[in-house]
């Protein structure tokens, strides 16, 4: 560490920090404790292409990989539709298959369009088959279009599981190395995927990674995100038929979308495996180039829909090649909204002036649980409020605790939803509570949240992620509303670990099943801990952007700095510690390992200082 950095530490090196360092060091352990001291200094931005050249496995971590004895070594057949390729690129992409250090393996290539203008392409083809017995070709007289042309390729195939790859993107060279070793962890995976990255056509720069989460499935009926580099049992591929031509320009996300219906178990390697190489008209570049294959992409998630029994109606967004669903309200059922509240007169009011006056949906009750206010104003509110049929005040006489104060206000309610809402959220969209409790109606969605604006337009939350900042924290805090962020994430539809609960949806019956709020974390963490509790159940956790809100926190609460209050915090940091270890070292599983956890933005996380990850 720079003499500069010890004087930024030093200043920064407060009673509480010293504290809380020492509780890190104690619970995580002298590795990981002096990762995160070193993500305390990382630059603003790490540009990717350096990041990628430390990143990537040294030619001694290649030489160990091919020396590996395996108890499992499956054959992997990788299929290869080419048409008219450049010579260059056909040459490299089969040379990064040859590169691979897991050496059982098959490459199957269909050569389509032999005898138009393929003839070059065939003798090259050729060559290499000629020279690795592991390489196996076949002609095609003419192009049947990529769906066709890829079954072929399928069809060839003799190998427990079958990889797709472009016929001029690039494989790690350790790709098939990570499949392998994935499946000999874990022999019940039905099909896995990978992260991935772009490169430029002359091969030059690396650019752009995807750094995908594990499965999710609100994700995937947003955007094809699994894409690349996709590995599927062969008899699952079989099951589902392979691909369909009619789905020509988006047949990987229909395949993707079957073949991950059928798989039991879908895994994903959190490394950059794939190397997809960029074409000024591929939709890589220029979406509106190849509006044909959105539309077919949007019949995709209709058809998968139809497949699985979830009524739900498919749009495209602006942003072309990602998808909104709208899951309808299956029937009308009574809605608890749960409001704590103390003092605060107007901003109360202007709450419930927003739900009342902007909800479409009315089929819903009001419990405002009165927590140790003490002007007579808001009393006065209290009376006029209950004239309205529609509410009710419950009082809460002990001290200030959010969760048990919810707890009570649920322990009051009629509805088979409740929904935690804080009194200082205005409604934007009308149509809130039914594209909440259209989630929520779905038999595997225990909670639901929303995209929470600060009164200025920029985010104020956007979902949560396990581990940033030490236990958790908002994405995309900050950042100007109408942006989308990284791979519009900001804007789309997720499953996440959790969601607030300044405004959170959730079944009665999986808030009672988890036990409800944990009463120790009076303050902080409580929605998370919660949300991890029904995760824990089962229940999927959705983020739904479409629900907008304006939440009037401050955006400068002030530090936890007084005594008493950073005792009661570092109690609460202790209980997450103590109960969800297991998710802060193992990473949250829609997150990343290659992400920051100090920054809210999907930012590449630094390697560590020997260039491991």
């Amino acid at each position: 560490m720079s003499q500069i950095e010890w004087g930024r530490l030093l200043k920064k090196l407060s009673p509480y920090t010293i504290k809380k360092g020492l509780l890190y060091l104690r619970h995580y352990g002298l590795k990981d404790f002096l990762i995160r001291l070193g993500e305390r200094f990382e630059p603003e931005e790490i540009p990717y292409g350096p990041w990628y050249e430390a990143y990537r496995p040294t030619e001694e971590e290649l030489k160990r990989q091919r020396k590996k004895r395996w108890k499992r070594k499956p054959l992997i057949s990788i299929a290869v539709p080419a048409y008219k390729t450049p010579e260059r690129f056909l040459r490299e992409m089969i040379e990064s298959v040859q590169a691979q250090t897991y050496d059982d393996w098959e490459l199957c290539v269909v050569n389509a369009g032999a005898k138009d203008g393929g003839e070059i392409q065939a003798k090259i083809l050729a060559e290499y088959a000629a020279s690795d017995p592991r390489i196996r070709c076949e002609d095609l007289p003419e192009n049947l279009g990529i769906a066709e042309n890829t079954n072929r390729a399928f069809s060839m195939a003799r190998g427990d599981y079958i990889g797709l790859l472009d016929h001029d993107d690039l494989l790690a060279p350790n790709a098939l190395y990570e499949v392998a070793r994935a499946l000999e962890e874990d022999p019940d995976i039905g099909c896995l995927y990978t992260d991935e990255d772009k490169i430029t056509m002359d091969g030059s720069e690396h650019f752009q990674p995807h750094l995908k989460p594990d499965h999710n499935l609100d994700l995937l009926r947003s955007n094809n995100y699994i894409t690349h580099f996709f590995v599927a049992r062969r008899e699952i591929i079989e099951e589902v038929g392979g691909f369909r031509r009619e789905y020509d320009g988006a047949q990987d996300y229909d395949l993707i979308l079957r073949c991950t219906e059928a798989a039991g178990k879908v895994g994903h390697i959190p490394e950059i495996l794939y190397h997809w190489r960029t074409h000024k008209s591929s939709t890589a570049d220029n979406p509106a180039s190849k509006m044909y294959a959105f539309d077919a992409g949007k019949r995709a998630i209709e058809d998968h829909l139809r497949r699985t029994g979830t009524p739900g109606s498919v749009s495209h967004t602006k942003d072309l090649g990602f998808y909104r669903v709208t899951y309808p309200v299956r029937r009308e059922e009574l809605i608890s909204i749960i409001i704590p509240n103390k003092d605060e007169k107007a901003t109360l009011e202007k709450c419930l002036r927003s739900i009342e006056e902007k909800s479409t949906y009315k089929d819903y009750e009001i419990l405002i649980i009165e927590n140790n206010s003490v002007t007579d104003e808001i009393f006065a509110y209290y009376e006029e409020l209950k004239k309205k049929a529609r509410i009710r005040v419950a009082v809460w006489e002990g001290d200030f605790n959010y969760a048990a104060i919810n707890n009570y206000g649920a322990s009051l309610a009629k509805g088979r939803y409740l929904l935690f809402l804080n009194n200082d959220i205005e409604v934007i969209a009308a149509d809130w509570m039914e594209e909440m409790l259209g989630h929520c109606q779905r038999p595997e969605v225990g909670a639901v949240g929303a995209k929470l604006y600060y009164p200025d337009g920029t985010i104020q939350h956007a979902g949560c992620i396990i581990g940033i900042g030490g236990i958790a924290g908002h994405m995309f805090v900050g950042m100007p509303g109408d942006r989308t962020g990284y791979l519009h994430k900001a804007s789309i539809q997720q499953d996440l670990s959790a969601v607030t609960a300044a405004c959170m949806m959730m079944k009665a019956e999986a808030f009672h099943g988890a036990g409800g709020f944990t009463e120790e974390l009076a303050v902080a963490f409580n929605d998370i801990d919660l949300c991890l509790k029904v995760r824990r159940a089962g229940y999927l956790v959705v983020y739904d952007p479409y629900v907008k809100m304006y939440h009037y926190e401050s955006k400068t609460r002030g530090a936890e700095d007084d005594e008493e209050k950073i005792r009661r915090f570092q109690r609460e940091i202790e209980y997450m510690r103590g109960h969800w270890l297991d998710i802060l070292k193992g990473g949250d599983p829609y997150y990343n390992k290659n992400l920051s956890l100090t920054k809210w933005n999907y930012s590449l996380r630094p390697l560590k200082t020997d260039g491991s990850k």
